[in-house]
């Protein structure tokens, strides 16, 4: 198997489609066969520069794997693709109705304290506008036109969502769940 370019895209180093909708055991086992190509061992007659050459390419097919498995890194990555990047530090604009829906979910959290009802039903919640999120995610990127600015807001919204479960599954492990 030969490598394609360094610097190729993730989905152009794993030949796959550049989409959203991905079927993880493909992504799985384009890594094993990338890895198992790129190995160093595999390079070690061919002295030290080749083996480090290929430590380069086991990295990079790690990175690559990371992202690609993970729906909101990969949404992230074909908003960028398509010339629309996050830029989650420097654009924190999100739709009213949004900023809202965090104070509310901020306060249900407070308001739970140690409830373990409460808190399973904001959890189940956040799964829930999790998956409803990431199905527009791949409608706005897979669907004709593509939306890769209206895709990159949802991965926006979803980064938020993605921390503030974190908080709230913090909270459920400290109650023992």
């Amino acid at each position: 198997m030969s490598l394609p370019a360094l610097d190729a895209d993730d989905f152009q180093l794993f030949g796959l489609p550049a989409r959203q909708a991905q079927d993880r055991a493909e992504i799985d086992r384009r890594w094993k066969e990338l890895q198992t190509a790129a190995h160093p061992d595999r390079h070690a007659a061919a002295g030290a520069a080749a083996q480090r050459v290929a430590m380069q390419w086991a990295v990079r097919i790690n990175e690559a794997h990371r992202r690609l498995k993970d729906p909101l890194q990969r949404a992230a990555l074909l908003c960028e693709l398509a010339g629309a990047p996050i830029e989650a530090e420097r654009n924190t604009a999100m739709p009213a109705d949004f900023l809202m829906q965090q104070m509310a979910w901020r306060e249900a959290l407070d308001e739970a304290g140690d409830a373990l009802p409460a808190i399973e039903a904001l959890d189940a919640e956040l799964q829930a506008e999790q998956r409803r999120r990431l199905a527009a995610v791949e409608a706005l990127l897979d669907g004709q036109p593509r939306d890769a600015a209206g895709a990159a807001r949802e991965v926006r919204a979803l980064m938020f969502i993605k921390r503030f479960a974190a908080d709230v599954q913090a909270r459920l492990d400290a109650l023992g769940q």
